[in-house]
Parts: C-alpha cells; structure tokens; sequence
C-alpha cells in the first residue's frame, strides 16, 4: 500500500508546530500595519526605538541597590524588558526572559528589566513571589531622555554588542523567538 507522504507521521512534533514561521510572519505584517512601522510607537508624540540605531543607556538605580549604566552594558548583548506585575502578557513572558537570562548570562547576556508599576513595594512582593532574581529598575525619569515609555506591555529590546537595536518587539512573544535570542551571543 502506499500512502502520501504528507499523511506520514516521522516525528512526535506536534502538526501545529511547523506553523510558527508562517504564524510570526502573519502577526508581523499585522503588528506593522496596525503600527504604522516594524517599531513600537511610544505614548509620547516621540517616535520608538528602531532596529539598527544606536542606543545609550544613562545611569539607573536599580531596584535593591546599584547603578546600571552604559558602562556595564557596553560590548555586551543586553535585553530589555518592560512590564508590570498586573500585566497579564508580562505574566506569561517574564518566566521565558528569566529562563533565558539564567541560561545564558555566563556567557555574556545581560538584562535589565522596566517595572512600570508606581510602587516599588508592590515590584518586590512580585519579584520576591516569583523567585525572580534579575536586575530591576523602576520606570526612571532619565530612561525617558533615551527610550519613552512603550504605550502597551511588554515590549522587548535586543542590544546588540555594537550598542545599536537588534530585536524590538511589542506584545508578548513568541518561546521559541525570545530562545532565539541567544544566536546573538
């Protein structure tokens, strides 16, 4: 008997799982014309951050004690993500750019993460709930001078080892897109 090859199953991958491609390639082109660009636009009048320009850090108090700054981040792949503990998208998301981050920042990955909340008591219960170690800073005044706050959460950043944007992304991603992130190591 001879059966058509698209009906042969070789693999325990599941059939939903060759359609990410093309799923990613339809909610782009939907982010792009419901944006306007491949960037998100802030809620300022100011336009986003775009893939290849350069982006300084200032100086910012982290949550907990210390500064980051370009210093720390200079020749290092860093990302940067922003969101909140009532983020429902962030909820999903954090544990993924967690598990990145631990996997890989011995190899040289940085992060550094943007609570929007207005409390900082309400960011350390979460934190300290979750088990969630990485560097934190409050949305700061002098992060605005280099990025506006995003209107939506979360939206993610990749620094390249360049100091230029690599990676930005608003909405929730994808698993195997912020896993994807450690080819720019």
């Amino acid at each position: 008997m001879n059966i058509p090859a698209r009906r042969l199953i070789t693999s325990s991958t599941p059939s939903w799982r060759g359609a990410a491609p093309a799923r990613r390639r339809w909610l782009a082109a939907l982010s792009a014309a419901w944006l306007g660009t491949a960037a998100w636009r802030p809620a300022t009048a100011q336009p986003g951050p775009v893939v290849g320009a350069p982006l300084v850090l200032p100086q910012l108090p982290l949550l907990g004690g210390g500064r980051y700054g370009e210093a720390q981040a200079s020749g290092r792949v860093l990302v940067l993500y922003w969101w909140a503990t009532w983020c429902p998208f962030c909820a999903l998301q954090t544990p993924r750019i967690d598990a990145l981050w631990r996997e890989h920042r011995e190899r040289g990955l940085e992060l550094l993460t943007i609570a929007v909340d207005k409390r900082e008591s309400t960011v350390r219960e979460y934190l300290a709930a979750k088990g969630y170690r990485f560097p934190v800073v409050l949305d700061h005044p002098a992060l605005a001078s280099a990025l506006p706050r995003p209107k939506g959460l979360p939206v993610t950043l990749l620094r390249g080892r360049d100091g230029r944007i690599a990676v930005a992304e608003a909405g929730e991603m994808f698993p195997e897109d912020i896993a994807g992130f450690a080819k720019f190591l």
